[in-house]
C-alpha cells in the first residue's frame, strides 16, 4: 500500500486552519501519513470529508493511530465547530455563552430608532419589525459556527405562522406566534448551515439583540 509522507504542525490539518494562526504557539513537528484507504460512514452511509471550502481532506495516520479532520466530521455529523482563538480550543456543538444574531451579521434593514425598537417598555436597540398584514421574510446568516439559534420574536397586529428552512426549502420548524404569548423564543437547529430563511404570515417584532446562537 503506497502512502505519501507529509509533515503537519499543531492542528493545521486536523481543523483546516492556516499555519500563522498559531504562530508562537506549542507546536512539534511530526511525520505522517494521508491515509486514503480510510473510509468514513455516518449512520451506515459512505460520506465524503471535506473542508469549509468543499475540498476533499484526507485522514491522517501517525503512531498507530488514524485522525480525522475536526471539521470535516464535524460537519458529516451535523455538529457545529468553530475556533476561539483566545483560548485555542476547538468548539464542538453549542457554546456555552450566547452570541447575539446581529454580532455576526449586519442587517440593512434593521431599525435602531429608539422611537421603534421598543416592545412592551423596554427597549431592544436593534430590531426587525413589520407592521403590516402580509407576509415576508428575513434571512440569517450562522455560518455553520453555531449548533442551535434561539429566535425571539412577537406577533404584531395579529398572530402569525413562522417557518423556517434552509437554503434549499427544507423546513427546520414551524409555530405560531400569538399576541398575548409576546415574545416567544423560537429554538431550532442550524447545525450545519450557512444561511437560514424566516418566513412569516402578518407583522412581527424580532429583537436582534436578545435572538442569539449557541
Amino acid at each position: 500500500m503506497k502512502k505519501t509522507i507529509v509533515s503537519i504542525i499543531g492542528v493545521t490539518m486536523l481543523f483546516g486552519t492556516s499555519v500563522g494562526v498559531y504562530a508562537g504557539a506549542n507546536l512539534q513537528e511530526i511525520k505522517a501519513y494521508l491515509n486514503n484507504d480510510i473510509k468514513v460512514k455516518v449512520n451506515g452511509k459512505s460520506t465524503q470529508l471535506l473542508d469549509a471550502q468543499g475540498n476533499v481532506v484526507t485522514p491522517i495516520t501517525y503512531d498507530g493511530s488514524t485522525y480525522l479532520p475536526a471539521r470535516a466530521i464535524a460537519n458529516a455529523l451535523n455538529v457545529a465547530v468553530d475556533y476561539d482563538a483566545s483560548t485555542n480550543s476547538v468548539l464542538f456543538g453549542e457554546k456555552v455563552e450566547g452570541t447575539p444574531v446581529n454580532a455576526v451579521q449586519t442587517f440593512y434593514t434593521s431599525i435602531k430608532d429608539a422611537n421603534l425598537t421598543k416592545y412592551k417598555g423596554k427597549d431592544y436597540i436593534e430590531v426587525l419589525k413589520s407592521s403590516g398584514n402580509g407576509g415576508s421574510n428575513f434571512s440569517l446568516e450562522p455560518n455553520k459556527k453555531f449548533q442551535t439559534l434561539y429566535l425571539q420574536i412577537a406577533a404584531v397586529g395579529k398572530d402569525t405562522e413562522i417557518e423556517i428552512k434552509d437554503t434549499e426549502g427544507r423546513l427546520l420548524k414551524k409555530d405560531t406566534v400569538t399576541i398575548d404569548e409576546g415574545l416567544k423564543t423560537i429554538e431550532v437547529s442550524v447545525a450545519g448551515l450557512d444561511t437560514i430563511n424566516v418566513f412569516y404570515t402578518t407583522g412581527v417584532f424580532v429583537p436582534l439583540t436578545a435572538s442569539y446562537y449557541k
